[in-house]
């Protein structure tokens, strides 16, 4: 076997590889003698078929088979022999062969970078600095209470945050159309989920009242035939209720998971669950400073095959979240939108991948166990939704593939100058907001 190897681009590489063709024949004739062993041939018993006849009927077969064989073989010990590690599959194109040459080809692939990361000394990142105070803990138990409000008979006109049953009817140009009534309908003020001058109208009214205004259907309205256009409703306000947050008792607090202890308890379980928001927030505001000083520092030649396979990935995960499927669509997504993403993951994941490799970082089993035990949390089943993660091979391996992120991010942090930088959690955590 003869190979050679070229450099096409920064990262793209040429290997041509000649195999004898010798080499080629022997590994046919093999093939072909074990496979006329269980041949079936019309006239003649399992295995018992000439060989001439067996060549004659499946030789292009089987001599496809084998030269596919022949590739795989060839490339593999090509590649290690140069120590070539490809990003994705070779691109492989079959050329003429020469005197004495059986078969000859030569397959086009990316190489990874060599990266040599630079400039830790001279990276500087912020900390924010926060504690959780009591009166965030306050605020926090305030919106609990919202979170769960009763409704009661209202003493005043309609505002924002008050539920009102009515019934309407809408007519554009005069005639009703579909999906224009309704009856019974709570329509919480200020929530949204009704159309904006719907809910304008309902403002200052009270149980009892009826009212007849223009509703204007914005352009781009779902179904088309009412996009754009203006109908007239007529409401009538069948009941109106009032927000009375609900009193800060031991109901309240097992409503949120608080069997005993109280308030007390309640509030110490939140400030420890704000306490972990916190700690979360802090770590992610640093590793999003870290990681665009660590790219400006370091810029990385990046494979266009990694790229690509990320920009899919990307778009995939685009359509999930819209409820649709690849095959559902005609065309896939523009690219566009998701290169710049597609780019900056791609170079970081180059640049963990080199800290992992320089450091011999391995997961550490502990994080490991913390993961997988959080990840399964949410199911009704911990343990065996644990034992589950551990037996997929696909799920353990993204789970090792955080931690190992999150001890190479350690590590970086570990060379950089950090910073502290006195905040609040309400204005870290936006809250209130």
């Amino acid at each position: 076997m003869r190979v050679s190897l070229e450099s096409t681009g920064a990262l793209e590489r040429r290997l041509e590889v000649s195999v004898p063709d010798a080499e080629v024949e022997q590994a046919f004739d093999a093939r072909l003698k074990t496979f006329s062993r269980t041949a079936r041939l019309k006239g003649f018993r399992p295995g018992k078929a000439p060989l001439a006849v067996v060549r004659r009927q499946f030789g292009a077969q089987l001599r496809d088979e084998v030269v596919s064989e022949i590739v795989r073989q060839s490339l593999g010990s090509a590649l290690n022999e140069h120590r070539l590690e490809p990003v994705g599959g070779p691109r492989i194109e079959a050329l003429p062969p020469a005197s004495g040459e059986g078969l000859r080809y030569a397959a086009i692939f990316e190489v990874y970078p060599q990266i040599e990361i630079q400039g830790l000394d001279a990276i500087e990142v912020s900390r924010p600095s926060a504690e959780v105070a009591p009166a965030d803990i306050d605020a926090m138990i305030e919106t609990l209470r919202k979170q769960r409000p009763n409704f009661i008979a209202a003493t005043r006109p309609a505002a924002d945050g008050d539920r009102l049953t009515v019934d309407f009817e809408g007519r554009i140009d005069g005639a009703p159309f579909e999906g224009g009534k309704g009856t019974d309908i709570a329509v919480v003020l200020g929530a949204g989920r009704m159309l904006k001058d719907f809910e304008a109208g309902l403002h200052g009214l009270g149980a009892g009242e009826q009212k007849t205004y223009p509703v204007a259907f914005p352009a781009d309205y779902g179904k088309a035939e009412l996009a754009g256009k203006t109908a007239e409703f007529t409401v009538t306000v069948k009941k109106h209720e009032q927000v009375e947050l609900p009193p800060l008792d031991e109901e309240f607090c097992r409503a949120y998971g608080v069997a005993e202890g109280g308030v007390e308890q309640l509030r110490s379980e939140v400030a420890d669950n704000m306490r972990r928001e916190l700690a979360d927030a802090v770590r992610s505001r640093m590793k999003s400073q870290l990681l665009d000083r660590l790219l400006a520092a370091n810029p990385v030649d990046l494979p266009r095959t990694a790229v690509e396979n990320q920009v899919r990935a990307l778009q995939a995960d685009w359509l999930r979240r819209m409820g649709a499927k690849p095959e559902d669509l005609k065309e896939p997504p523009p690219r566009e939108p998701f290169e710049e993403a597609a780019k900056r993951r791609v170079a970081i994941g180059l640049l963990i991948a080199e800290v992992l490799r320089r450091e011999r970082i391995a997961a550490d089993p502990k994080r490991l166990d913390e993961r997988i035990e959080a990840a399964a949390a949410g199911y009704s089943d911990p343990a065996d939704a644990a034992r589950q993660i551990r037996a997929n091979d696909n799920l353990r391996g993204q789970i090792v593939s955080a931690v190992l992120e999150d001890q190479a991010i350690d590590w970086l942090l570990g060379k950089v100058r950090i910073v502290d930088a006195p905040t609040t959690f309400k204005e870290l955590m936006n809250f209130g907001a």
